[in-house]
């Protein structure tokens, strides 16, 4: 459930880091899309803290989403913090993969 939690918060991260559309989507929701990412970041990290997996990209996220509001500081930091859980969630998989192949 992490590694798929990871994948959701860090594809719609990477959405709200594209320039111009990520801005455009939370002020026209009224910065609702950044409460609605701190509540899936803590829930994910909740999950990661359950699972024992990689808890950097949701605290990162959680740092973010507070920060996100200053205009190219907030871009920057989706643009990180989509990378960074990305990548954790395909270490993830891959470890899970390898678990389960008994290697």
């Amino acid at each position: 459930m992490a590694i798929i939690l990871k994948w959701i918060s860090g594809g719609l991260e990477a959405l709200l880091g594209i320039p111009i559309l990520g801005g455009t989507i939370i002020i026209a929701l009224a910065y609702i899309p950044l409460l609605v990412m701190l509540v899936i970041h803590i829930a994910t990290l909740i999950v990661c803290k359950q699972e024992d997996k990689s808890k950097v990209g949701s605290i990162l996220g959680i740092i973010t989403n507070v920060l996100a509001w200053i205009p190219f500081l907030g871009m920057a930091m989706h643009i990180i913090t989509a990378v960074i859980l990305l990548v954790s969630a395909y270490q993830d998989g891959k470890r899970s993969q390898l678990e389960n192949e008994g290697v």
